[in-house]
């Protein structure tokens, strides 16, 4: 455990003392986020704030990993490669989003094809990996204990990869948001594995959240660099592997759940604007968008969905030790 706890904490240091250069960097390259108008007018005053903040985020995971986490568990090795390429496609995906760029190819119909079948082929290949170079538990249940559920699990590791990271992404809206409640869920994630006695598991997670806890200190509000999906989709894979590699996949919507609300809540208005043709269910998807729009100051928002983010984690830790 301690192991474990002290590498989060230099994993924390090394992204606080990599923020503010990497934050001038972004700034004199101007590297500024594009807001939509079709979104909260109080975003608008964000626009030019430097995106691509991932970068800190990753670099800190991919090194507390290798040096930390990979020498307890080769096995690690999966997790930090799905870091390492699935930030690449969120690097590509961001691209689309600075300022002056709004009609690049990346938001265009073909360009986020592109980037589903990136994360996709991924999820692919680590499911594949995960059923059959990893000896990982296919499947358990609270109370009830494991199962081998066969082939199966490919398809199931598959969409658990996909979904969860799809939904940290569309979570990524707001300063603090994201990166607090995976701060949170990978939290949760590593007090399992270290009760499972997987050191290796433990101690990604725990880089994770210190790298998280480095780069809170710029996400802050107001943010003065946004993770972007650089950061969002490589938090979301690695959640789900992580999740995976523990065997507690099943738990991954309790302690994850308000990255599922907030994808649900994108299906449903989606689903009922086609239904209705053209009502919407939410003010505004994703959800947090519509607790602003329903007068909600942003910061209220995050507090809010961050405290429902620690009571799923807690519900999810005690299910997972449930004998």
């Amino acid at each position: 455990m301690p192991y474990a706890l002290f590498t989060g904490a230099a994993c924390a240091i090394a992204a606080f003392a990599g923020g503010r250069p990497l934050v001038a960097f972004l700034r004199a390259r101007k590297v500024g986020k594009a807001i939509s108008s079709e979104g909260p007018q109080s975003h608008l005053v964000k626009e030019g704030t430097p995106t691509m903040g991932g970068l800190l985020i990753v670099a800190v995971v991919l090194a507390g990993g290798l040096a930390a986490a990979v020498p307890k568990d080769r096995n690690v090795l999966l997790p930090v490669a799905v870091v390492a390429v699935i930030s690449a496609v969120g690097f590509f995906d961001d691209l689309g989003t600075l300022v002056n760029r709004r009609q690049r190819e990346a938001h265009a119909r073909t360009g986020m094809a592109l980037k589903l079948m990136g994360f996709s082929a991924v999820a692919v290949v680590a499911a594949w990996l995960l059923y059959s170079a990893i000896d990982a538990p296919r499947l358990l249940v609270p109370h009830f204990g494991a199962y081998d559920i066969g082939p199966a699990y490919i398809i199931v590791a598959f969409a658990v990869i996909v979904s969860m990271t799809s939904a940290v992404g569309v979570t990524d809206g707001l300063d603090m948001l994201a990166g607090s409640t995976c701060a949170v869920a990978f939290a949760a994630f590593g007090a399992i594995a270290l009760v499972q006695g997987q050191t290796g598991v433990a101690t990604f997670s725990f880089a994770v959240v210190g790298s998280l806890l480095g780069f809170l200190w710029y996400n802050a509000y107001p943010a003065r660099v946004f993770m972007g999906e650089t950061g969002s989709l490589a938090l979301g894979a690695a959640l789900a592997v992580v999740a995976l590699m523990t065997g507690w996949w099943l738990l991954a919507p309790v302690i994850g759940v308000v990255f599922v609300a907030e994808i649900l809540a994108d299906v449903i208005q989606i689903g009922y604007f086609r239904l209705t043709g053209g009502k919407r269910f939410f003010r505004m998807a994703p959800l947090h968008h519509h607790f602003e729009k329903a007068g909600w100051p942003e910061t209220t928002v995050t507090a809010r969905f961050l405290a429902v983010g620690v009571v799923g984690a807690l519900c999810g830790v005690a299910l997972a030790t449930l004998r």
